[in-house]
């Protein structure tokens, strides 16, 4: 989960000068914690200035120390004034983010339990501090959590938390600009609930009573554009480690992801987002930002109503008037997901993309392959050990009769239909609909690509031990690419084979 920058703007100090200032300041407020002699005005005034200088930590060794952090943490958790414990709340805050090692010194100190009643106070301010400092000290700490949940109930903190944005967001809807603190507070909320049920997950049922509040401010917050930017990605990881079922802990009598008003609610808004995405972002960035996005989609859809399941069918998988071309040709959403279940520059995502399209086939090869065209389903078939299905393979086409190589088999022409109609099971284009001769409007470009496509599937197969006889398809692919005049490549058995990749196969 990312960190979030200091905070605080404005001028800093540097080297010597910076140094003798944070010492100043940091004396003035220890001597101000026996004495009382600040009054408040400048006891906060002398906060801020700290604060501009926690920007960055070079030259602010007085800070970093068990001394520096005592005084921050006292004034933050000991006095009486709230003001002056935001104000070294946001001093603490930067250091510990910036240096991890204060971290364990927070911890040694003994602050955390009261980081966690900090989250108690209805109060935004409160609510980003406590959940910020939290956050942090689930890295690289080793603070006891098991303490916070059971003594200072940690997690339903969390959740009452996230029920008062549920509110403020349900109230404002989309077109209504939220503060931006609270978009912030509930920031680092979504942060820490993530890192609690990703390293805790025995605690994870505790939050099931968050999801209905997560989809309530997903339902209403306005998507930016890009989309893929928090909250909104803090909203959809702060889902991936819940029972999204609801099986353990039957907190509700419905389901909130399939309300009664609407059951493809939350599915069409998180599809809707996945559309908008693939459209707006390179491959490399998605790989980062839309595979939990991905995942997710992938989760709500393997426990969905039937209706649900057959809604997100229709908004995933190729239409029947993308057959007109070679599935993956055009610009709708099912297109672009085929061009990254084969994407080389996102492997995450490519993986997770062919799961879910192999979800929405029901988990059967043959609807996989009918569904996406051989030339997509091929890959990750290969690679997960699942049989290919006869008429995927009798379909075939190579162009290279036995006589040319004892390998090969004529194949012969099944043709695959769909809806009553015959579509080329390699591309998923209609029959009545594809060129005479498809390779000779090939540009030199794209030969290029299929070539590198097919042969990244092979080496796949080739690298580890032999495992079956569905190598094959993939060999044939690229000796068609051969004879065909696509590609000038050697035969990908024989070099593998004097390279002692992998054994003959009998």
């Amino acid at each position: 989960m990312a960190l979030s920058p200091p905070l605080s703007v404005g001028p800093v100090l540097s080297g010597a000068e910076k140094l003798d200032e944070v010492t100043r300041l940091i004396n003035i407020l220890e001597v101000d914690l026996k004495e009382k002699n600040l009054l408040p005005p400048k006891r906060n005034a002398t906060l801020e200035e700290l604060k501009i200088h926690t920007r960055s930590i070079d030259d602010a060794d007085p800070i970093l120390t068990t001394r520096g952090i005592s005084v921050l943490c006292q004034h933050s958790f000991k006095g009486n004034s709230l003001t002056t414990a935001r104000g070294a709340l946001k001093c603490l805050a930067n250091v510990m983010l910036l240096d991890p090692s204060t971290r364990q010194i927070f911890v040694d100190l003994g602050y955390a339990p009261k980081a966690a009643e900090r989250l108690k106070n209805d109060n935004r301010d409160d609510e980003f501090l406590g959940s910020r400092l939290l956050f942090l000290t689930t890295y690289e700490t080793n603070l006891d959590f098991e303490d916070l949940f059971e003594n200072h109930q940690l997690a339903e903190s969390i959740n009452t938390n996230l029920s008062r944005h549920a509110k403020i967001f349900s109230k404002a809807g989309p077109k209504t600009p939220v503060p931006l603190f609270t978009i912030l507070a509930l920031s680092e909320t979504l942060k820490l609930l993530f890192n609690l049920t990703q390293f805790y997950p025995h605690h994870a049922l505790t939050f099931t009573k968050s999801l209905l509040y997560i989809l309530k401010i997903l339902a209403n917050i306005k998507v930016p554009t890009p989309p893929l930017q928090p909250p909104v990605t803090y909203l959809i990881n702060s889902l991936l480690n819940l029972d999204l079922e609801d099986k353990k802990a039957r907190h509700f009598t419905q389901n909130p992801l399939f309300p009664k008003f609407d059951p493809n609610n939350n599915a069409d808004r998180l599809i809707k987002i996945l559309d908008s995405s693939v459209r707006q972002y390179k491959a490399e960035q998605l790989e980062r930002l839309a595979t939990p996005l991905a995942s997710l989609i992938r989760k709500i859809y393997d426990f969905a109503p039937d209706t649900v399941k057959h809604h997100m069918r229709s908004l995933l998988l190729p239409s029947d008037e993308e057959r007109a071309q070679p599935l993956g040709k055009s610009d709708t959403l099912s297109a672009h997901l085929l061009r990254l279940s084969t994407s080389p520059v996102a492997p995450g995502l490519r993986e997770t993309v062919s799961n879910l399209l192999f979800e929405l086939s029901d988990r059967d090869a043959t609807s996989f392959v009918r569904n996406v065209g051989y030339g997509f389903a091929s890959g990750f078939l290969l690679t997960h050990d699942l049989p290919v299905p006869e008429n995927a393979l009798e379909a075939w086409s190579t162009g290279i009769s036995s006589d040319t190589d004892p390998l090969l088999e004529d194949l012969g022409e099944k043709i695959t239909n769909i809806n009553g109609v015959e579509i080329n099971p390699v591309t998923g284009q209609r029959r009545d609909r594809e060129p005479s001769n498809t390779e000779a409007e090939m540009t030199e470009e794209e030969k290029e690509m299929e070539a590198e496509r097919l042969f990244v599937l092979f080496e796949r197969r080739v690298t580890g031990p032999p495992r079956s006889k569905m190598i094959y398809p993939t060999i044939l692919t690229a000796l068609r690419l051969r004879a065909t005049g696509v590609v000038n490549v050697e035969n990908p058995v024989t070099r593998a084979m004097q390279e002692g990749r992998f054994e003959e196969i009998e």
